[in-house]
């Protein structure tokens, strides 16, 4: 990000103030955002939502191609993870370190699913939100990943828990990397922000029990070791690959 890109005003009831995307990106590439008008092959993730997955279905066949997915869920899987933790990073990264979220309302937060992080996502116009766990909830969970998940399972035949388990495992690497950057910055308070919300939204039914224990470790599997050469993730549910005659979802 360069010039006004990277900070971005938006005006409260007491006054203007400013939520510096730049310092939120500076936590990881799946944190960042872009603003003002969106590329050629950006869409409106709201029109995803409302029917048009075509743009979704060309993602899995990228993710499917690129990983050698022997099924096509597997493929499904890594995306929705994939954009499951961007959701999650740029909320609860503005939330934690600025007290403040950008409505991600999916009508102006728009996605190109030929782009990885951080050039995937753009945000046309910036409105603020309080840094609560309901706020962040009716933002991430009820805006984008319940939509997305009936727009999976309109291209492909996936569990909703497994899709759950992806959706608490992104919130939960959301704040380990947030975590991680306030111990490099010496700003412990922006980590116990980062906490605190996410044990608000692990409450929820949906999410509760995704994850568990002091490191966040998730019940479930994405399904990634089932590629050619994929292992297991960090927080994963398997201390070692199943057999493929015990493998589940």
């Amino acid at each position: 990000m360069s010039g006004a890109e990277h900070l971005v005003r938006m005006m409260t009831e007491s006054g203007s103030v400013v939520v510096d995307l730049e310092e939120v990106g500076s936590v990881g590439g799946f944190f960042a955002l872009r603003t003002g008008t969106p590329g050629e092959r950006q869409l409106p993730l709201a029109r995803l939502y409302a029917g048009d997955t075509a743009p979704l279905t060309a993602r899995i066949d990228t993710v499917a191609a690129r990983l050698r997915a022997p099924e096509r869920r597997v493929a499904a899987s890594i995306a929705h993870l994939g954009l499951a933790a961007r959701l999650w990073s740029v909320a609860l990264g503005s939330a934690a370190l600025h007290g403040l979220l950008p409505d991600l309302d999916p009508a102006r937060l728009h996605w190109d699913p030929d782009r990885s992080a951080p050039d995937d996502l753009r945000l046309t116009v910036a409105h603020p939100l309080p840094a609560t766990a309901e706020t962040v909830r009716e933002v991430v969970q009820y805006g984008h990943l319940v939509p997305l998940a009936d727009a999976l399972h309109g291209d492909v035949r996936i569990s909703r828990q497994l899709l759950w388990g992806n959706a608490g495992s992104a919130l939960a690497g959301a704040v380990r990397e947030l975590h991680a950057w306030a111990r490099r910055s010496g700003r412990p308070e922006v980590g116990e922000r980062a906490s605190a919300l996410a044990a608000g939204l692990l409450a929820h039914p949906d999410l509760s029990g995704t994850v568990h224990g002091p490191a966040l470790r998730r019940r479930s599997c994405c399904l990634y070791y089932r590629c050619p050469g994929g292992g297991l993730c960090g927080d994963c549910v398997f201390d070692r690959p199943p057999q493929r005659s015990a493998q589940r979802s």
